[in-house]
C-alpha cells in the first residue's frame, strides 16, 4: 500500500502537498471562511453594495440640506418670504388677482398625433 502511495507522490508531486495535514487545515479554513461562515465572502460583497449605496443616500440628502439652509438664509428677507408665500400658498395682495395656469402636456401629444 505504502508502495502505491509512493508512486503516486513521485509521480503526482502535488500530491505531496495535498496530502500534508497543515495544508489540508489551511483549506479547511479558507474554504469555511469564504463559504460557510457568518460573514463570509459573499455576505461580505452584499454588506459593501448596501454600504455604497447608503452613502450614496447620505450624499444625496447632505445635498438637499445644503439646497434647504442656502433657501431658509434667503427667508431672512421679507421680499423672499413674500415670494414663497405666493409660489408656495398662491397668496396674494388685496389687489390683485391670481390665475393658475396647469399645463397638461399629455395631451398635447395626442392631439399633435392626430393632426398628421
Amino acid at each position: 500500500m505504502k508502495r502505491k502511495i509512493a508512486a503516486l507522490i513521485t509521480q503526482y508531486p502535488l500530491l505531496k502537498w495535498l496530502t500534508n495535514r497543515f495544508v489540508l487545515v489551511t483549506l479547511f479554513f479558507v474554504i469555511w471562511l469564504v463559504f460557510f461562515d457568518t460573514y463570509s465572502l459573499f455576505d461580505q460583497r452584499e454588506i459593501d453594495k448596501e454600504i455604497n449605496k447608503l452613502e450614496d443616500n447620505k450624499a444625496y440628502y447632505q445635498e438637499e440640506i445644503h439646497k434647504d439652509e442656502v433657501y431658509i438664509n434667503k427667508l431672512h428677507k421679507m421680499e423672499e418670504v413674500e415670494k414663497y408665500a405666493r409660489e408656495k400658498y398662491y397668496m396674494k395682495r388685496d389687489n390683485e388677482d391670481i390665475y393658475i395656469i396647469e399645463m397638461d402636456n399629455g395631451n398635447d401629444a395626442a392631439s399633435d398625433e392626430s393632426t398628421k
